[in-house]
């Protein structure tokens, strides 16, 4: 990067709970298809549309995305939302980070599913303004945003996304039920959810 070149800064959140290899492999591909000089991986605190399902507790969940991002000298632990009082809104944070880095092109991480339902976020339009949506494309599929999306000018990288099977709710019920789970999460991951019992249903969260 030189002067002249603003820096570029990817934005991954999500409730991490937990982090697994579908995350870890769409980070390593936001890195390469954007340039990125970091990316911040945000644990949700309160994430608002997620309010049916009580998370892992904040330490823990802080805890693992730092075991999953071990190894990648551009992966940064951030977490403000975690430390911030309320329901967590990614304007919030984009905001914040404008503040600290002036100038800085930010690039908002997010799979299809969330692409397709950006237009219930909050102030989803100033956060159109702000970012470039870097959205995965499984399997070559183009993303595809709800019609309120596309009609509002916005700028869009491309994530190209093998298939990968992969899911937080499946692995916490495979936790839950003492199955292996180092197909699903990195090493250090499976070993931290089975040394703090995470997931089992006599387990306190």
């Amino acid at each position: 990067m030189t002067a002249s070149q603003p820096l570029r800064i990817g934005v991954f959140g999500g409730s991490f709970d937990p982090p697994h290899l579908g995350h870890r492999a769409l980070a390593d591909t936001a890195l390469r298809t954007l340039a990125l000089d970091e990316l911040r991986w945000l644990p949700a605190g309160r994430p608002w549309q997620k309010s049916d399902r009580v998370l892992t507790d904040a330490t823990h969940r802080r805890a693992m995305v730092a075991l999953a991002i071990d190894g990648e000298a551009r992966f940064v632990l951030d977490d403000r939302e975690l430390r911030r009082s309320g329901p967590s809104y990614t304007i919030d944070t984009v905001r914040e980070l404008q503040a600290e880095q002036p100038g800085a092109a930010l690039f908002l991480v997010i799979g299809q599913d969330q692409y397709a339902r950006l237009h219930t976020w909050r102030a989803w339009r100033a956060l159109l303004a702000d970012v470039t949506l870097a959205v995965a494309a499984r399997e070559g599929q183009a993303p595809v945003p709800d019609a309120e999306i596309a009609g509002t000018p916005h700028r869009l990288e491309v994530l190209p996304m093998p298939r990968i099977d992969v899911s937080a709710t499946a692995i916490r019920h495979a936790a839950a039920a003492g199955t292996g789970l180092h197909a699903l999460v990195a090493p250090a991951v499976a070993g931290y959810i089975a040394h703090h019992h995470l997931y089992r249903k006599d387990a306190a969260h």
